[in-house]
């Protein structure tokens, strides 16, 4: 067909992006600037260009027109026109094919190719030319959907208190599963077969927080490199799934998968990058929103329109302080909430989201407009706190409501346990929920989001095998990724036969696991620690799609196999007791009601410390009483009160061993040891009992978890 052959209507300008309504489609794209919009059809292959229908309206500054010819499966785009003037913020192109920023589902894969640029590539003038090849050859397109679906049981939302979050990637979960169909590994299919559901929910995890699934682009520099992106922080569409993740089924897998988790009582949370695009910097290629009106979409340098202010590393910010590219962000979280059925979102570089005149501000439109949003304020918000701009870092500064990746937890952590001096004192404020840094406006535990480890720098095995990064496969001469690390390879760097190395480095990993999966906050496990998965040393493996990022289901020993029971026995304890996940913060204060404080930080003779014990910086060890009747200052949703179990762990991160005093109060006591991270099994602690006032050995590097029994439990 021609685009004679097309009727054409006026359409509405709301709501925005491909809709059809069973009678036909509404086409609708916002463009403050541009001069005129062309939709672009595509055969059924999305090769050849069948036709081009210009948008007859233009309402508040939306181009629009109804399509009541075209169905769903149709591929399409976009060629915008208007003025091409870079040092005034303005980068039309209209010989450059454009996706909708509404796109629901995208058809092919990216090809780079110069003509994808909106300059001649390669000119002295670099920007400031104009280039006139067609891009519509190596472009994805964009594919209007019929979104129809039903649901099945929408689980009642978790409390946050009660979360352990897995973070894990669509692709590398599966690709290596040997009892997930070839066909259907690295997809969201994948993710939804009985293997990987039953895994999950034995593991404990409550929610899967997977790695960015939005659309987006493999890097041109790493493609020519023979890499590519594996962890996907370059969007390029933020309603379409990323195509890779998606079988023949298309957006109905992404949906079963949902229902799947949501069926075994698993929430779903996606790691999501409204902070910037693919698009990158002032020469970077045009794909959608430089095209479609640069100076609306993108946060402009305000004295030289031509340059992005670059707040996150990539060459560009999105503009949200307009209120259509705020619409977007908000009808795209939207979206995926209530068509796609997600339950929270973890904003990668959150802090340039709420940058208003380039400063962080707890009032910014984005936070606003979540805070008072009546889907999206309900669901579980997560920011990273930071960005690469200047002030930055914002831990501790979002609003309530929000949690935060709190990196100060893993550090603090990761420095105790390396025997670093002077870490008491942070290692206690960290392990009670850092209410130093969140206990304020009526914010909770939960507002701490705790790790040791992400999908950004070591896994747990690397972090106590390696001093020292060894990104050399990312072919950047390792120079990329942190070389703050705070980890400690134990005594031999990378793999070695040394027996009492390997001993040392499990017994490290259980410390970090149980110190993670005991301490009050949000845990969130990075996926494959649970096993003692590898990545040889590569702390930023990015741009490793490939088997140092896949999980090596077939390669889980006996080691590994030791590890998962263990790490499914904390998960399970902190399940079973309130104690560990209280949504009240610890003060080591006395319970109204009781005798007994909250939480009693003892010395290694059992006494309580005082000023100078947190301020002796050669002090390594520690012991920690948690009272049951802080169950009483626990209240659930429904005004109830738990009682708990008391409990002590008894703490060495020195290199030496050392006898800890069981504690005299309550006489008559007894102590059952639950965990001691120096065996290699968790039956090696079963059974051991201490009478109040005996003493305990505690290995160098490990703890002990003890549960009390009173008197007549003995």
């Amino acid at each position: 067909m021609n685009a004679s052959d097309y009727r054409i209507w006026p359409g509405r300008p709301f709501p925005l992006g491909a809709t059809w309504d069973g009678s036909g489609t509404n086409f609708s794209l916002f463009s403050a600037h541009a001069e005129k919009v062309e939709l672009c059809l595509f055969d059924d292959e999305a090769k050849a260009e069948i036709a081009r229908i210009a948008l007859p309206e233009y309402t508040q500054e939306i181009w629009h027109g109804y399509l009541p010819d075209v169905r769903p499966g149709q591929n399409y785009g976009y060629r915008v026109y208007g003025p091409y003037e870079p040092k005034a913020g303005h980068r039309f192109n209209h010989h450059k094919l454009l996706i909708d920023p509404y796109a629901k589902a995208l058809i092919g894969d990216l090809k780079w190719d110069d003509a994808m640029f909106g300059y001649k590539m390669g000119d002295k003038a670099a920007d400031l030319t104009f280039d006139k090849r067609d891009s519509a050859p190596f472009m994805p397109k964009c594919r209007v959907i019929d979104p129809a679906f039903t649901w099945g049981r929408r689980p009642e939302k978790r409390p946050w208190h009660e979360a352990v979050i897995y973070e894990m990637h669509v692709r590398g979960f599966t690709m290596r599963h040997p009892e997930v169909p070839e066909a259907m590994r690295g997809t969201f299919a994948g993710l939804s077969t009985a293997p990987v559901v039953d895994y999950l929910r034995a593991l404990g995890a409550t929610a899967v927080e997977l790695l960015p699934v939005h659309a987006f682009v493999q890097d041109r520099h790493l493609i020519e490199k023979g890499l590519r992106n594996y962890w996907g922080y370059n969007t390029i569409g933020f309603f379409a799934p990323h195509t890779e993740y998606l079988g023949a089924e298309r957006l109905s897998e992404f949906k079963v998968f949902v229902q799947q988790m949501h069926d075994a009582d698993i929430e779903v949370i996606l790691d999501v990058v409204y902070n910037h695009t693919a698009e990158g910097n002032h020469l970077g290629p045009t794909l959608s929103f430089r095209g479609i009106d640069n100076k609306s979409y993108y946060y402009l340098m305000e004295d030289d329109e031509r340059h992005y202010n670059d707040f996150t590393g990539t060459g560009n910010a999105l503009e949200l302080r307009h209120p259509y590219v705020l619409c977007m962000v908000m009808d795209s979280l939207r979206y995926w909430v209530l068509e796609m059925g997600v339950d929270g979102f973890r904003f990668d570089l959150a802090t340039t989201l709420a940058r208003v005149a380039g400063e962080y501000s707890e009032h910014a439109s984005f936070l606003d407009a979540i805070a008072q949003d009546p889907v999206l304020s309900g669901v579980k918000l997560i920011a990273e706190p930071w960005d690469t701009g200047a002030g930055g870092y914002r831990v501790g500064n979002f609003p309530p409501g929000w949690a935060e990746w709190n990196d100060q937890y893993r550090d603090t952590m990761r420095r105790f346990w390396k025997g670093d001096e002077g870490q008491l004192a942070p290692f206690a404020s960290r392990f009670s929920g850092s209410s130093d840094i969140y206990g304020r406006r009526g914010r909770r535990t939960w507002a701490s989001v705790n790790f040791i480890t992400v999908h950004d720098g070591f896994t747990l095995r690397d972090l106590v095998s390696y001093n020292d990064k060894h990104n050399e496969a990312n072919k950047e001469d390792n120079r990329d990724g942190s070389s703050n690390n705070h980890s400690w390879n134990c005594g031999v760097e990378g793999p070695t036969d040394d027996a009492k190395v390997r001993r040392l480095r499990r017994q490290q990993r259980r410390n970090f696991l149980a110190t993670l999966l005991l301490s009050q906050g949000v845990p969130m496990i990075l996926s494959g620690d649970e096993v003692g998965r590898t990545q040889g040393g590569n702390n930023n493996a990015y741009c490793q799609d490939n088997e140092i990022s896949w999980f090596d289901w077939e390669g889980i020993d006996d080691e590994g196999q030791a590890l998962l029971a263990f790490t499914r026995q904390l998960i399970q304890l902190r399940r079973d007791h309130v104690v560990f996940h209280r949504n009240r913060f610890f003060h080591g204060q006395i319970i109204p009601g009781t005798e007994v404080k909250d939480v009693v930080w003892l010395r290694a003779d059992g006494v309580e410390m005082e000023a100078d014990d947190w301020n002796n910086g050669a002090t390594k060890a520690m012991a920690v009483r948690l009272s049951g009747e802080a169950g009483l200052m626990h209240l659930s949703e429904r005004g109830e009160q738990e009682m708990d179990d008391t409990f002590l762990l008894l703490i060495n991160a020195s290199h030496e061993s050392i006898t800890f005093k069981i504690p005299t109060d309550p006489v008559g006591a007894r102590w059952e040891e639950l965990l001691n991270t120096a065996g290699d099994t968790t039956d090696e602690a079963a059974a051991k009992r201490y009478a109040a006032g005996r003493i305990c050995p505690v290995a160098a590097n490990s703890l002990h978890l003890l549960m009390m029994h009173g008197p007549e439990e003995a």
